[in-house]
This record gives C-alpha cells, sequence and structure tokens, in this order.
C-alpha cells in the first residue's frame, strides 16, 4: 500500500495534557501537508485551529474523553460547543462502568443522543478495548450500529493498552452495515498501519506515522 494512501486513513493526533498550541499549530500543517483524513486535538484548540487551517484539514476532537463517565447532558453540550467551534468530527468515549452495569439502553440512548448533536458531521464511538472481555465488545458492536454512529474506535490511547490485530478482526465480524472502524493507541510502524487497514480499519488514530514520514524525509531511510 502507498503511504499516501495510508495517510488518507490517519486522523494525526496530539492530545496530551500539555500540547501548546506551537505544537497543535504543527499538527495541523503537517495535517495539511501530509493529506490526512483529520488532525484530531484537544476541544479547547478547536476554535483557533479551525481558523487557522480554514479548511484545508478537517478537525476531529474528543468529548467524554479519556474516562468516559461524564453526564450524556454534560457530552452532549461538549459536543455541541466543539461543533459550534468548527469541528468537524467527535471522537466520544462511552461509559465503561455502564458497559460493565450491562446498561445498554442507557449507552445506546447517549451515543443516539450525541448523533442526533453530530446531525450530517462524523461521530465515532471510544469503547477502550483494553478493559472489555471479548463479549463487551461485541455487544458495543451490536449497540453501536442501532445507535448510528458512523465509527467505532478501539482506545482513547490513555488507558492500559491500544488497538489490536484481532480488536479490528473482531469489530469486523461484528459491526453492522454502515459502521466503519477506526484503530488507535499505539500504532508505531507503516506495517502495522497497512495491517490494520488491510484487516478493516478505515482510519487510524496515530501521532506517530507523520513522524516516522517526516524522519525518512530527512534522512533518506
Amino acid at each position: 500500500m502507498q503511504t499516501n494512501e495510508i495517510l488518507k486513513h490517519v486522523d494525526h493526533t496530539l492530545l496530551l495534557q500539555g500540547a501548546t498550541w506551537e505544537e497543535i499549530r504543527q499538527i495541523c500543517d503537517d495535517g495539511a501537508k501530509y493529506q490526512t483524513a483529520s488532525v484530531c486535538i484537544p476541544p479547547s484548540y478547536i476554535k483557533q485551529a479551525s481558523e487557522y487551517v480554514q479548511g484545508k484539514v478537517a478537525i476531529c476532537t474528543v468529548i467524554g474523553f479519556p474516562n468516559g463517565y461524564m453526564t450524556t447532558a454534560t457530552k452532549a453540550f461538549e459536543t455541541k460547543d466543539a461543533l459550534e467551534n468548527g469541528a468537524d468530527e467527535i471522537d466520544m468515549v462511552i461509559n465503561i462502568g455502564w458497559l460493565k452495569d450491562k446498561k445498554y439502553d442507557a449507552i445506546e440512548n447517549e451515543i443516539r443522543t450525541l448523533k442526533e448533536v453530530c446531525g450530517e458531521k462524523v461521530l465515532k464511538v471510544i469503547i477502550e478495548t483494553c478493559l472489555l472481555t471479548d463479549e463487551e465488545k461485541i455487544k458495543m458492536c451490536e449497540i453501536v450500529t442501532r445507535a448510528g454512529a458512523d465509527y467505532i474506535k478501539t482506545s482513547t490511547g490513555f488507558s492500559t493498552g491500544g488497538a489490536t490485530f484481532a480488536d479490528i478482526e473482531l469489530f469486523a465480524k461484528h459491526v453492522g452495515e454502515g459502521v466503519k472502524i477506526k484503530a488507535a493507541g499505539g500504532i508505531s510502524s507503516m506495517d502495522d498501519a497497512e495491517k490494520f487497514l488491510e484487516l478493516g480499519a478505515d482510519r487510524l488514530g496515530t501521532s506517530r506515522i507523520i513522524k516516522l514520514i517526516k524522519k525518512e524525509e530527512a534522512t533518506g531511510y
């Protein structure tokens, strides 16, 4: 797979707590230069970044991040605020405690509520696979499908593990028609990126792919 084809599937990401505007601006510059699917940045930078990029790259942000245990009303407000500030895509974190408690209707309602706020804008649902059993992952494939979200996403990158090939294979078998897959967390090589795409991922949340390309450009290998 050609590098430029892989980049079309990358959400170029910087969500570290200490991220500065200078670092966010560099992420935006790189996203526009390398034509990534989006740049994924903290909500507080959306307005500034949206004004800066002027449509040259899509702006993605995170909601209920990284723990997911905020109220649905809080997440809905966060989503509305992000969209008003210029976000094009929303990555929300589910309430994992609700999943453990089998409060499936509450989770579905929350996802559906946020999708209603998003309208035509893309909604991705982070389920934090490293904290779940396979049965819970399959249940979330069903819930995300019923709720009408656009993507199911593996991880925040802030818990005990990131995306695995096994999880993407599992998602691909159990998501419904129209639901795409995003692998995120720990994607550290072009080979891994290509493998995730081959297994069924449509998006890759990563900060490292662009760094690898820039290093290759600078060193020649």
